[in-house]
Protein backbone atom coordinates (compact mmCIF):
# COMPACT_ATOMS: atom_id res chain seq x y z
CA UNK A 1 0.00 0.00 0.00
CA UNK A 2 1.29 3.66 -0.35
CA UNK A 3 2.09 5.98 2.42
CA UNK A 4 -0.04 8.72 3.19
CA UNK A 5 2.76 11.15 1.64
CA UNK A 6 2.57 13.03 -1.92
CA UNK A 7 4.01 11.90 -4.52
CA UNK A 8 4.68 13.96 -7.66
CA UNK A 9 4.53 12.74 -11.30
CA UNK A 10 7.39 13.49 -13.70
CA UNK A 11 5.99 12.65 -17.45
CA UNK A 12 8.03 11.70 -20.28
CA UNK A 13 10.39 13.25 -22.50
CA UNK A 14 9.83 16.85 -24.79
CA UNK A 15 5.88 16.32 -25.00
CA UNK A 16 5.17 12.84 -25.06
CA UNK A 17 7.76 10.82 -23.50
CA UNK A 18 8.71 8.50 -20.95
CA UNK A 19 11.46 9.78 -18.72
CA UNK A 20 11.58 12.58 -16.06
CA UNK A 21 9.81 15.87 -16.52
CA UNK A 22 8.39 17.74 -13.88
CA UNK A 23 4.61 17.87 -14.59
CA UNK A 24 4.17 19.82 -11.60
CA UNK A 25 0.78 17.94 -10.27
CA UNK A 26 0.90 16.21 -6.41
CA UNK A 27 -1.52 13.61 -5.46
CA UNK A 28 -1.79 12.24 -2.13
CA UNK A 29 -1.52 8.53 -0.98
CA UNK A 30 -4.65 7.64 -1.96
CA UNK A 31 -4.56 8.13 -5.49
CA UNK A 32 -3.24 4.52 -6.10
CA UNK A 33 -3.96 2.60 -3.07
CA UNK A 34 -2.33 -0.87 -3.63
CA UNK A 35 -0.37 0.18 -6.49
CA UNK A 36 2.57 2.56 -6.16
CA UNK A 37 4.66 2.79 -8.92
CA UNK A 38 5.86 4.42 -12.31
CA UNK A 39 9.01 6.12 -13.59
CA UNK A 40 8.59 6.92 -17.45
CA UNK A 41 9.48 7.02 -20.43
CA UNK A 42 11.15 7.89 -18.24
CA UNK A 43 8.37 9.02 -16.43
CA UNK A 44 9.57 9.65 -12.92
CA UNK A 45 7.69 9.41 -9.68
CA UNK A 46 9.43 10.87 -6.38
CA UNK A 47 8.57 12.07 -3.00
CA UNK A 48 6.95 15.50 -3.27
CA UNK A 49 9.71 17.93 -3.00
CA UNK A 50 12.58 15.23 -2.85
CA UNK A 51 13.78 16.48 -6.67
CA UNK A 52 14.30 20.01 -5.37
CA UNK A 53 18.12 19.76 -4.29
CA UNK A 54 18.64 18.88 -8.19
CA UNK A 55 17.48 21.78 -9.95
CA UNK A 56 21.12 23.31 -10.42
CA UNK A 57 22.94 20.11 -10.26
CA UNK A 58 23.50 19.65 -14.19
CA UNK A 59 23.83 23.35 -15.49
CA UNK A 60 25.05 22.07 -19.21
CA UNK A 61 25.94 19.43 -20.77
CA UNK A 62 28.57 16.95 -20.11
CA UNK A 63 31.29 15.66 -22.11
CA UNK A 64 29.61 13.57 -24.45
CA UNK A 65 31.44 10.29 -23.57
CA UNK A 66 29.61 10.45 -20.22
CA UNK A 67 26.01 10.08 -21.48
CA UNK A 68 27.12 6.47 -23.75
CA UNK A 69 27.53 3.09 -22.71
CA UNK A 70 30.58 1.26 -22.51
CA UNK A 71 29.59 -1.25 -24.90
CA UNK A 72 27.45 -1.98 -27.31
CA UNK A 73 26.33 -5.34 -26.48
CA UNK A 74 26.18 -3.97 -22.77
CA UNK A 75 23.70 -1.50 -24.37
CA UNK A 76 21.82 -3.91 -26.65
CA UNK A 77 21.05 -5.99 -23.28
CA UNK A 78 19.91 -2.83 -21.37
CA UNK A 79 17.10 -1.70 -24.05
CA UNK A 80 15.77 -5.14 -24.44
CA UNK A 81 15.52 -5.16 -20.33
CA UNK A 82 12.63 -2.46 -20.90
CA UNK A 83 9.96 -5.20 -21.86
CA UNK A 84 9.73 -9.30 -21.40
CA UNK A 85 11.84 -11.09 -23.93
CA UNK A 86 8.45 -12.33 -25.58
CA UNK A 87 8.13 -8.56 -27.02
CA UNK A 88 11.99 -7.22 -27.02
CA UNK A 89 13.64 -10.50 -28.38
CA UNK A 90 12.09 -9.79 -31.96
CA UNK A 91 12.13 -5.73 -31.52
CA UNK A 92 14.51 -3.77 -33.77
CA UNK A 93 17.03 -2.24 -30.92
CA UNK A 94 18.51 1.52 -31.53
CA UNK A 95 22.04 2.69 -29.59
CA UNK A 96 23.36 5.93 -29.38
CA UNK A 97 25.89 6.84 -31.99
CA UNK A 98 28.12 9.71 -33.01
CA UNK A 99 25.47 11.30 -34.46
CA UNK A 100 22.12 9.91 -32.99
CA UNK A 101 20.79 7.23 -32.68
CA UNK A 102 21.36 4.46 -34.71
CA UNK A 103 19.61 0.66 -35.22
CA UNK A 104 21.96 -2.26 -34.15
CA UNK A 105 19.61 -4.89 -34.16
CA UNK A 106 16.78 -4.81 -37.49
CA UNK A 107 13.82 -6.36 -36.00
CA UNK A 108 10.70 -8.22 -36.67
CA UNK A 109 7.45 -7.05 -34.63
CA UNK A 110 7.54 -3.73 -35.35
CA UNK A 111 8.74 -2.47 -31.60
CA UNK A 112 11.45 -0.33 -30.92
CA UNK A 113 13.66 -0.70 -27.75
CA UNK A 114 16.28 1.99 -26.77
CA UNK A 115 18.22 3.34 -23.73
CA UNK A 116 16.86 7.35 -23.54
CA UNK A 117 19.33 9.82 -22.03
CA UNK A 118 18.48 12.68 -19.81
CA UNK A 119 17.74 14.97 -22.85
CA UNK A 120 14.40 13.15 -23.54
CA UNK A 121 12.76 15.49 -20.43
CA UNK A 122 11.72 18.87 -20.84
CA UNK A 123 14.14 21.45 -21.35
CA UNK A 124 13.40 23.24 -18.13
CA UNK A 125 13.83 19.95 -16.02
CA UNK A 126 16.91 19.61 -13.56
CA UNK A 127 17.94 16.28 -15.10
CA UNK A 128 18.22 17.68 -18.66
CA UNK A 129 22.02 16.98 -18.50
CA UNK A 130 22.17 14.56 -16.45
CA UNK A 131 24.68 12.11 -17.76
CA UNK A 132 23.97 8.96 -15.37
CA UNK A 133 20.38 8.81 -16.75
CA UNK A 134 19.46 5.65 -18.86
CA UNK A 135 15.94 4.54 -19.10
CA UNK A 136 14.99 1.33 -21.23
CA UNK A 137 12.04 2.07 -23.53
CA UNK A 138 10.35 -0.57 -25.62
CA UNK A 139 7.45 0.88 -27.86
CA UNK A 140 5.20 -0.28 -29.91
CA UNK A 141 4.79 0.38 -33.86
CA UNK A 142 2.05 3.20 -33.17
CA UNK A 143 4.45 4.49 -30.68
CA UNK A 144 7.45 4.82 -32.66
CA UNK A 145 5.95 5.94 -35.85
CA UNK A 146 3.98 9.06 -33.75
CA UNK A 147 5.89 9.12 -30.65
CA UNK A 148 9.36 8.16 -30.88
CA UNK A 149 10.32 10.23 -34.00
CA UNK A 150 10.78 13.90 -31.59
CA UNK A 151 13.46 12.24 -29.54
CA UNK A 152 15.39 10.52 -32.35
CA UNK A 153 15.39 14.65 -33.69
CA UNK A 154 16.47 16.10 -30.43
CA UNK A 155 19.16 13.97 -30.05
CA UNK A 156 20.67 14.71 -32.85
CA UNK A 157 20.57 18.48 -32.23
CA UNK A 158 22.44 17.57 -29.11
CA UNK A 159 25.17 15.61 -30.91
CA UNK A 160 25.15 18.53 -33.24
CA UNK A 161 25.90 20.79 -30.41
CA UNK A 162 22.77 22.65 -30.26
CA UNK A 163 22.22 24.70 -27.12
CA UNK A 164 18.87 24.29 -25.30
CA UNK A 165 17.65 27.69 -26.81
CA UNK A 166 18.96 26.49 -30.09
CA UNK A 167 16.60 23.43 -29.68
CA UNK A 168 13.81 24.93 -28.53
CA UNK A 169 13.17 27.13 -31.49
CA UNK A 170 13.76 24.50 -33.72
CA UNK A 171 11.05 22.10 -31.40
CA UNK A 172 8.73 25.44 -32.07
CA UNK A 173 9.16 24.48 -35.96
CA UNK A 174 9.60 20.85 -35.81
CA UNK A 175 6.50 18.67 -37.50
CA UNK A 176 7.45 15.56 -35.38
CA UNK A 177 6.92 17.66 -32.31
CA UNK A 178 3.62 18.68 -33.36
CA UNK A 179 2.27 15.37 -34.35
CA UNK A 180 -0.48 13.45 -31.97
CA UNK A 181 0.43 10.51 -30.51
CA UNK A 182 -1.52 7.65 -32.93
CA UNK A 183 -4.40 5.58 -31.35
CA UNK A 184 -2.45 2.79 -28.91
CA UNK A 185 0.57 4.13 -28.85
CA UNK A 186 1.99 2.68 -25.20
CA UNK A 187 5.52 1.74 -24.04
CA UNK A 188 7.01 -0.54 -21.30
CA UNK A 189 9.57 0.51 -19.31
CA UNK A 190 10.02 -2.66 -17.11
CA UNK A 191 13.94 -2.70 -16.65
CA UNK A 192 14.98 -3.13 -13.17
CA UNK A 193 18.60 -1.71 -14.21
CA UNK A 194 17.61 1.86 -15.54
CA UNK A 195 18.30 4.70 -13.73
CA UNK A 196 15.91 7.45 -13.74
CA UNK A 197 16.92 10.07 -11.63
CA UNK A 198 19.38 10.60 -8.77
CA UNK A 199 16.23 10.28 -6.24
CA UNK A 200 14.48 7.24 -7.34
CA UNK A 201 16.52 4.82 -9.43
CA UNK A 202 15.21 2.41 -11.36
CA UNK A 203 11.63 3.53 -9.94
CA UNK A 204 8.77 1.03 -10.42
CA UNK A 205 8.49 -1.20 -13.15
CA UNK A 206 5.64 0.63 -15.55
CA UNK A 207 3.40 0.70 -18.73
CA UNK A 208 2.79 4.24 -20.57
CA UNK A 209 -0.44 5.02 -22.79
CA UNK A 210 0.01 7.85 -25.22
CA UNK A 211 -3.12 9.69 -25.84
CA UNK A 212 -4.03 13.18 -27.78
CA UNK A 213 -4.96 15.77 -25.10
CA UNK A 214 -7.13 13.86 -22.96
CA UNK A 215 -8.83 14.49 -19.51
CA UNK A 216 -7.55 12.40 -16.55
CA UNK A 217 -11.44 11.80 -15.57
CA UNK A 218 -11.27 9.80 -19.35
CA UNK A 219 -9.35 7.01 -17.72
CA UNK A 220 -10.42 7.48 -13.98
CA UNK A 221 -6.89 8.41 -13.38
CA UNK A 222 -5.78 10.26 -10.04
CA UNK A 223 -8.53 9.11 -8.10
CA UNK A 224 -8.38 6.89 -4.99
CA UNK A 225 -7.91 3.65 -5.22
CA UNK A 226 -7.18 3.71 -9.53
CA UNK A 227 -4.20 1.93 -10.78
CA UNK A 228 -3.72 4.28 -13.43
CA UNK A 229 -1.84 7.63 -12.96
CA UNK A 230 -1.74 10.10 -15.40
CA UNK A 231 0.36 13.72 -16.71
CA UNK A 232 -2.29 15.85 -18.80
CA UNK A 233 -0.06 19.12 -19.65
CA UNK A 234 -1.25 21.58 -21.36
CA UNK A 235 -4.06 21.88 -23.67
CA UNK A 236 -2.24 21.70 -26.99
CA UNK A 237 -0.04 18.70 -25.11
CA UNK A 238 -0.34 14.97 -25.21
CA UNK A 239 -1.48 12.78 -22.57
CA UNK A 240 0.58 10.46 -20.67
CA UNK A 241 -1.69 7.45 -18.70
CA UNK A 242 0.94 5.29 -16.40
CA UNK A 243 0.06 1.66 -15.10
CA UNK A 244 2.42 0.11 -12.23
CA UNK A 245 2.73 -3.20 -12.71
CA UNK A 246 3.35 -6.03 -10.00
CA UNK A 247 6.44 -7.29 -12.02
CA UNK A 248 10.04 -6.75 -13.77
CA UNK A 249 10.56 -7.42 -17.48
CA UNK A 250 12.42 -10.54 -16.31
CA UNK A 251 9.64 -11.87 -14.42
CA UNK A 252 11.08 -11.04 -11.08
CA UNK A 253 8.43 -9.55 -8.78
CA UNK A 254 8.06 -5.86 -8.11
CA UNK A 255 7.67 -3.81 -4.48
CA UNK A 256 4.33 -1.63 -5.10
CA UNK A 257 5.32 0.41 -1.77
CA UNK A 258 6.22 3.91 -2.51
CA UNK A 259 7.79 4.17 0.72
Amino acid sequence: MCTAKQIEIRSGPLRYNSVSPLVGQKFAAGVVSGICGLALLFGTIGPAGAQDGNKTSYPSMAPVEQYRIASRSEEIALARSAAPASISSDAEVLVLGDHGYETAIKGKNGFVCLVERSWFATFGDPVFWNPKIRGPDCLNPAAVRTVLPVNLQRTQWVLAGLSKAEMLARTKASAAAHRAPAPGSMGYMMSKQGYLSDVDGHWHPHLMFFQSHTAMSAWGANLPGSPVMGAEGDPDEATIFFVPVGQWSDGTTASMDMR
